[in-house]
């Protein structure tokens, strides 16, 4: 519940063990009283710049997700986010950090362990792991066995979750280019740890920008092949780019596909991943 298609009030007559919410920055931003057992911070990107004032505004709201705990509950953080453990640092709740190389829940030699060493999955048992996959499960992981989740029971959903729509979501491989739909990535960093994943990248991106510094995604030049433009912020993904890789416009989402074709290889993914919102 929560930033879902169920709002948080809509269920609290439910009967129910447990709820799992997901928090906004803008409900945090207004909340009073909200307490979780286990609060999980995943990472801070700049991000709905075109709502908050500032990238502190931003992390300020975020970092309320802690505000409220008492020392009976469970602050959990990215340990490979600096703004994200400095806020952790001052939580009232007992710490907790997950992080591939330096969390209490991290990985070593290929398989994903808890504080007490104990095995959880094989990364190769999930069934993507993409670097970002990989932090995604150990947070999890870390999130439901401190809200006293059974081991069994964590290992059984983290080998069978299959993903969520248009989050690098696999659609079609025709003449050996993999196509992604990754839409839901409507910042610069979601789209930067999408390309992560891959070697070589014909990127579709923009739309209408949120109030951010899109030149970040240049940054992901060294995995892209080619860009191929859209939207309102065509100009704005065409500056990061052009003086990396090769960068087209597109008027429409088949001028894209067409564009991407072209760009493409065979080996190549071309990954819709705008970076910005479709509100346009």
């Amino acid at each position: 519940v929560g930033n879902t298609d169920v709002p948080f009030v809509a269920a609290l007559d439910a009967d129910v063990d447990v709820f799992v919410v997901e928090a906004s920055s803008f409900r945090l931003r207004w909340a009073e009283r909200f307490a979780p057992k286990v609060a999980t911070w995943l990472n801070l990107a700049p991000d709905h710049l075109d709502w908050h004032a500032s990238v502190g505004a931003y992390a300020d709201a975020k970092a309320r997700i802690f505000e409220h705990q008492s020392a009976g509950d469970v602050a959990i953080g990215n340990a490979d986010d600096p703004a994200v453990m400095k806020a952790l640092s001052t939580a009232p709740a007992r710490h907790v950090t997950f992080g591939a190389a330096d969390g209490d829940y991290l990985v070593r030699e290929g398989e994903l362990l808890t504080p007490r060493g104990e095995v959880v999955v094989g990364v190769a048992d999930l069934p993507r792991s993409l670097p970002h996959d990989v932090a995604n499960a150990l947070a999890a992981a870390a999130t439901s066995l401190e809200a006293g989740a059974t081991l069994d029971g964590v290992r059984a959903v983290l080998r069978s979750f299959r993903g969520l729509p248009h989050r690098v979501a696999f659609v079609i491989e025709a003449d050996g280019i993999r196509w992604y739909d990754d839409s839901k990535a409507t910042a610069p960093h979601a789209t930067a740890a999408a390309v992560a994943g891959f070697e070589h990248v014909v990127l579709i991106a923009g739309g209408r920008n949120k109030g951010l510094d899109l030149s970040a995604l240049a940054d992901t030049a060294d995995h892209v092949r080619a860009v191929v433009a859209i939207g309102e912020s065509a100009p704005d993904v065409i500056a990061a780019f052009r003086q990396r890789v090769p960068v087209t416009e597109a008027a429409s989402m088949d001028e894209a596909v067409a564009a991407a074709r072209r760009a493409a290889r065979e080996g190549d993914a071309v990954l819709l991943s705008p970076g910005c919102a479709s509100f346009d």
